[in-house]
Parts: structure tokens; sequence; C-alpha cells
């Protein structure tokens, strides 16, 4: 009975021990946000002529994402909501709740739509594309979608990227149902359509790879001032920039500018710069440097008038899913954190921010209370000078510790290894502010304070 008691004295002292004890909090994934205090990018942006956009899901304009898309950028493009399989995916029945849903928010936030995409080889609906059309049907049909679709958003949209990608890389027309059936006069219908249906509306034709001087951008240049000749109205060209790491062409800013010396506007429309994965901090800076030279290349021509990043978090992000392992393309990581690119584009925007402090924001581990199979445990995460819009906690048990039950948070154990994210109505962590969340976890023999890294 002596030794088992002393036994037991050793592991409340233990437990004392553990509960006094601070721990970093590996924040890997919840690094600070901009400080409240950092001028927002839309109007870094509006004061250099400039409107920062960025594409949205409307269903996730809610929370954090719907508060940094609403506050940070001055434009909205969808990412799939008005495309025409989006809202006709049967023929003559239409759906325009998530398209709607994304204008509405932009309105209530005093920014800009950009409309993509009326006309395009992809995300056709199946009717459009498995159907047999003459070429007066084909015609028909387009000019009614642009109509249709046009139509319905006059006055409320600020640009169309009337059409989509319409070149191959050696700069012949790409094979598409519109050009097959129409031939290259697609565009001209199209974009004379578009006028007709919004006099307001800037209207765009939008391309990829098409960034620097090449043949692929050279036969869209050709195409433009064709356009101009003829009197078709034609008011801009979208570079879609979705970049690799390191390859910022050289020629951007030059190849900006010939467009714009055809009397057009330019947009970058959808930028985003690929890395392999798993980031690292070189990778980061790298990506820093390429999103604030895209930027200053947009600024230092007076016609570039709207740059628009492919979605602003890697949670909402196309890269991962289209090129294996690739992707953190975006500004913010996937807990809506800025990363070294946010303050690249804010640098070349004449911002002055300044990414928070190192260890602004700590987590302190403690035990409440013990006995002889468990305790009771909590973890404080605090920030000062500094902010989170959303946390994630992670340590490896030592001693063959086990969460059997967790509250006000979400944790998961893999072997030692545990991690705790945030719930949905405690996110967000204040400067100068807390939240808690608490857990159960078996133990037996000893429980020692665990092993943390702060990342």
């Amino acid at each position: 009975m002596r030794s088992s008691s002393s036994s037991f004295r050793a592991r409340i002292a233990a437990a004392l021990l553990a509960s006094a004890a601070t721990v970093g909090a590996l924040l890997t994934a919840a690094a600070p946000t901009a400080h409240a205090a950092d001028t927002p990018l839309r109007d870094l942006g509006a004061a250099k002529g400039k409107v920062i956009g960025t594409a949205v899901t409307g269903s996730k304009l809610t929370g954090t994402y719907g508060d940094i898309a609403g506050t940070q950028f001055g434009s909205l493009t969808p990412g799939n909501a008005m495309k025409w399989g989006s809202v006709e995916p049967t023929r003559g029945t239409f759906n325009w709740a998530e398209a709607d849903q994304i204008v509405a928010f932009a309105q209530a936030h005093n920014q800009q739509v950009r409309g993509h995409t009326l006309v395009w080889h992809s995300q056709n609906p199946g009717w459009l594309t498995n159907g047999s059309w003459t070429s007066a049907e084909l015609s028909t049909l387009l000019q009614n979608h642009i109509d249709t679709e046009v139509g319905r958003y006059k006055g409320k949209i600020a640009a169309w990227d009337v059409v989509n990608e319409p070149f191959n890389e050696d700069g012949t027309y790409r094979s598409t149902l519109w050009y097959n059936g129409l031939g290259a006069d697609y565009i001209a219908t199209a974009l004379t359509r578009a006028r007709a249906a919004d006099p307001a509306a800037k209207l765009y034709v939008n391309d990829y790879n098409v960034e620097g001087v090449n043949a692929k951008s050279t036969a869209l240049y050709n195409l433009v001032k064709s356009l101009k000749e003829r009197g078709v109205p034609i008011d801009g060209v979208g570079l879609q920039a979705h970049l690799i790491l390191g390859q910022v062409p050289s020629t951007l800013q030059q190849n900006i500018q010939r467009f714009a010396d055809l009397g057009v506007d330019v947009a970058i429309t959808e930028l985003d710069i690929r890395m392999t994965l798993p980031s690292d901090s070189a990778e980061l800076a790298q990506q820093k440097a390429d999103y604030k030279a895209v930027t200053a290349a947009c600024v230092a021509v007076a016609r570039c008038v709207n740059f628009t990043v492919w979605g602003f978090t890697d949670s909402d992000s196309w890269v991962e899913s289209t090129f294996p392992g690739q992707g953190a393309a975006t500004p913010y990581d996937a807990n809506y954190a800025p990363k070294p690119a946010y303050y690249g584009i804010s640098e070349a925007l004449g911002g002055t921010t300044t990414p928070p402090p190192t260890g602004a924001c700590t987590a302190a581990y403690g035990v409440g209370s013990q006995w002889n199979t468990g305790f009771t445990g909590n973890v404080t995460i605090s920030c000062s000078g500094a902010s989170l819009s959303s946390w994630r906690v992670s340590w490896t048990y030592g001693a063959g510790q086990r969460i059997t039950q967790a509250w006000n948070a979400t944790c998961t154990q893999s072997g030692a290894a545990v991690s705790c994210q945030n719930a949905s109505y405690n996110a967000a962590v204040p400067d100068g502010g807390s939240v808690s969340f608490g857990f159960n976890a078996s133990w037996s023999g000893s429980n020692p304070v665990p092993t943390v890294t702060l990342g």
C-alpha cells in the first residue's frame, strides 16, 4: 500500500507540473491574419486605379470566407456559377441561384462583378454538346443564351468574359462546337450580341498562356486588332495568368502594353501561382516575388484595370485536383491566413503591410484534474500583436495518453499525434483575446507534458 500511495502522489505531482506548463501550439494552418490596421487590397488598388478582385464560390460567402471576400476585394468573379452548364443544365430550365447570390453579395459590399463566361468550349450542358445542330440552329442558341444571361444581369455586371479560350498554343483557332459550326466569326457575333444585351458592360476575350509575348498572345493581339478595325465591340483582353512558380514571363508588362496600345483595357483575370507540395519557406518566398512581379506589371500600365486572383484561399482552389502534387497557389492558406504572396500583392500596390511577429499567438496546455485512469485537460489560445481567423493546435503524447472526448474543438488522434481544430463558433481569436477548449483523456503510469513545437 505504501508503494502504491507513493506512485499515486508522483502522478499527482506530474499533473500539477503539466497544469502549470505553457507550451507552444503548432499553428501551421492558422498563421495570424493580416493586421486590422493594414489597408485592404481593394483600397490599395483603388489608389492606383486598379480593381482588385477574386473568384468566389457562392455557397462559401459566409463567415471568415465572406468577411475576407467582402473586405479585401473590389470585384468578384463567379468561379462556376455563370457558366452555361451551371445556369441551363436542362434546355429551357434555368438555375440562377448561385449567380444571383454572388451578385447580391457584391452589391451589398460595393463591389463590381466580372461575368464569366458566356461562350466557351468547356462546362457546357450535355444537351448542347451532344446535340446535332445546323449552323443556323447553333447561331440561334448562342445568341439566345447571350440575350438571356446578359439581359438578366443588365446593369449589374461591370465586365463580361464574352469569349473564353478561343486559341490553340500555336495561335490557330481551337476546334470547338462554336468554331466548327460557325467559323471564326462566332467571336464577333458573340461580342455584338453582348453589346446589344447590355451596352454598359465591358466586353472581353479571355485566354490562358497569353501573358507573355508568344504565338498564342500574338494571335489574340491580331484578333483584337481585326475586331477593332471592323468596328466589332471589344473593350478588353483577359490574361488568365495560371502560372507556375518562378515562371512569370519576362515580357508580361510589354505584352500588357501592346494590347493597351490597341486601345483596349487589360485585366489579369485568373491569377494563381502553383508550386510543388508540400510548400516550404523558399517556395513561399518565390511565390511572393512572383505575385509582386505580376501586380507590378499591371500597376505599370494605365490600361491594366483589373487584377483578379482565381480564388483567394488554397481551400477554394482548383489547382490541387487538376495538377496532382501541385498546389498552394493562392494568397491565403487553407485556413484563411495570408501567405507571403498576399504581402507581395500589397507591396506592389504601395502597401506597407508587415507580417505579424512570430509568436504573437500561442497556446497554453494544462491539466485541470486527474485520477488513476484519466484526466481532464484544457488548451487556451491567446494572441497579442496579431489575430487568428481560425486555429489548429497539435502535439504528440509521450506516454500513451489518448483523448476520449473533446468540447469547443474537434480533436483527432493518430497514434501519439493529436490535432485539435476550432469549432464553427470560436474560430476567431482577436488581438489581445483568447479562446479555450477542453478534453478528457486516458493515461496509465505517467502523464508527462507533451513535446510541442511552434509551426
